[in-house]
């Protein structure tokens, strides 16, 4: 890696605080963009403002979105800024660089049905089982993101409230509701199975591999994946797909945006608006039932 984007990831991580997975999003594009340039013979320095717009091309034309496309102008912005303020280029050449328009995309999701089919995959008379169906329920009761699912702690989930704490995006602390089946789900993983994966040592974690460590997110993506295809859904099942099927779900049945936002953590209300094609067709639906021109 060059030795400005290492200098550049050291400064956000002391100064800004970011996460590890926002430093290493932030370094994966700035990898491309050293691929990028060393095509071109030339060094992070020597960038210019053409360099920058081709680099945008070049990753258009290797079929990256243009939301993700965004994204990387956006660390290239902070990047350019950094190596100025610490005099290490003349110019900033993303100065007045527009972003490209991002066509937002209806959120993908799985019908009641199929989060049932899946919810059932696991046999919870197994450790492993056990476990597995525990992390599936608590994922779909609380449209956790599964850094924060993995994250979580033996004393970061209440079961005389049904409360769980998370750390987000920015360490920022939330609250949310676990409903019953992901506490029964939780009860039975901790009487049954967390102690024979554990093998006599100890972990602050809640869920945990085959070896008794922190289960990790790679982990929980394949094990959720292989669910997927023993109950024949979709091939590009992932965690955050379940993020959205708990969010539209909840808008299907009358929950507010307000509160599905403060449940997903999201910063900023536009970000939960992706949902509003739900709340849209329900609001048709009411229409149509008790509008006596309907």
């Amino acid at each position: 890696m060059d030795g400005t984007i290492k200098m550049f990831l050291q400064h956000l991580q002391v100064e800004k605080g970011l996460s590890p997975n926002t430093l290493a999003a932030y370094g994966q594009d700035l990898t491309k963009l050293t691929a990028f340039l060393r095509l071109r013979q030339r060094t992070v320095e020597q960038v210019s403002r053409e360099d920058v717009v081709d680099f945008m091309a070049w990753l258009y034309r290797r079929n990256i979105g243009s939301r993700s496309v965004s994204r990387h102008l956006v660390t290239l912005r902070m990047f350019f800024r950094f190596l100025l303020a610490e005099e290490l280029v003349k110019d900033d050449p993303t100065l007045n660089l527009e972003s490209p328009q991002i066509w937002k995309s209806l959120p993908v999701f799985l019908s009641v049905e199929q989060v049932e089919t899946l919810l059932k995959q696991p046999d919870p008379a197994k450790p492993l089982g056990a476990r597995d169906a525990a992390m599936l329920e608590v994922l779909y009761s609380t449209g956790l993101r599964v850094s924060e699912l993995v994250g979580l702690r033996l004393g970061d989930v209440d079961m005389e409230t049904g409360c769980a704490r998370c750390i987000g995006k920015g360490n920022k602390e939330r609250i949310v509701p676990v409903g019953r089946k992901a506490l029964t789900a939780l009860r039975r993983y901790l009487q049954t199975s967390r102690g024979v994966l554990l093998r006599g040592r100890s972990s602050p974690f809640l869920f945990l591999n085959c070896r008794g460590a922190r289960m990790s997110r790679v982990g929980f993506w394949k094990m959720l994946k292989g669910y997927g295809r023993r109950a024949d859904l979709p091939r590009k099942l992932s965690p955050h797909k379940l993020r959205h099927s708990f969010a539209t779900h909840l808008l299907e049945r009358g929950a507010d945006l307000r509160s599905v936002q403060m449940m997903l953590g999201h910063a900023d209300i536009s970000t939960t608006q992706i949902y509003t094609h739900v709340t849209q067709e329900r609001l048709k639906k009411i229409y149509k039932q008790h509008h006596p021109r309907a």
